[in-house]
């Protein structure tokens, strides 16, 4: 659908954290809920997102209660850690918006017009999916979904295929976001923690 019939409205657009992983990096912690610069990482994430979007979800297997001061809980169907398509699954399961956004929650600062870019990028060329490309990296996680063109979601989690490549076979466009690649780190282990508060001045 062109552009101009598809305005971008934050009120169109819910965000879901991908926050449902293992944290084998950080010796099997829940890497969302640990603190960095005086606050548990997922908070970062989440005040970046509050101003784009109209409803913010937290994919997370366990910890629900610490994560719902954040957003709307959802969890993957399938118990244990299947990965972030499984998160992405379940969000577009609970998502009663035109639009989903994703963001992993060990990126703390993700860029403050990521919805506005994405959602121009897919309605301009009337894609069912953006997704964020920063210098020469495609960014899989960060990506805005139409929700009505991703019933594939399940069949591709039941093939236990990457995120990119359903993203792929869904017709993705890249947004453009070179000269911004800081907007996208992520934070990975403990040291990577250390190095983003002394960064920021935690």
């Amino acid at each position: 659908m062109p552009a101009a019939h598809n305005p971008f409205s934050r009120l169109d657009i819910s965000a879901a954290i991908l926050a449902g992983g293992q944290g084998s990096r950080v010796g099997g912690q829940d890497k969302g809920l640990l603190p960095v610069a005086g606050k548990p990482l997922v908070a970062w994430v989440a005040e970046r997102l509050r101003e784009q979007v109209g409803t913010v979800f937290v994919c997370a297997n366990r910890n629900a209660d610490r994560y719902a001061q954040y957003g709307r809980v959802v969890a993957d169907a399938a118990t244990g850690f299947h990965g972030p398509l499984a998160g992405i699954a379940a969000a577009l399961a609970a998502c009663t918006t035109r639009w989903l956004l994703t963001v992993p929650v060990d990126s703390p600062c993700p860029p403050q017009d990521l919805a506005a870019c994405l959602h121009r990028a897919a309605a301009t060329a009337g894609a069912a999916a953006a997704v964020a490309r920063a210098q020469t990296q495609r960014e899989p996680l960060f990506a805005i979904y139409d929700v009505a063109a991703c019933g594939s979601v399940r069949d591709a989690l039941a093939r236990d295929i990457a995120v990119w490549r359903w993203q792929d076979e869904l017709g993705a466009v890249e947004a453009d976001f070179s000269g911004r690649a800081a907007d996208f780190r992520n934070l990975n282990t403990l040291d990577e923690f250390q190095l983003w508060e002394r960064d920021h001045g935690g």
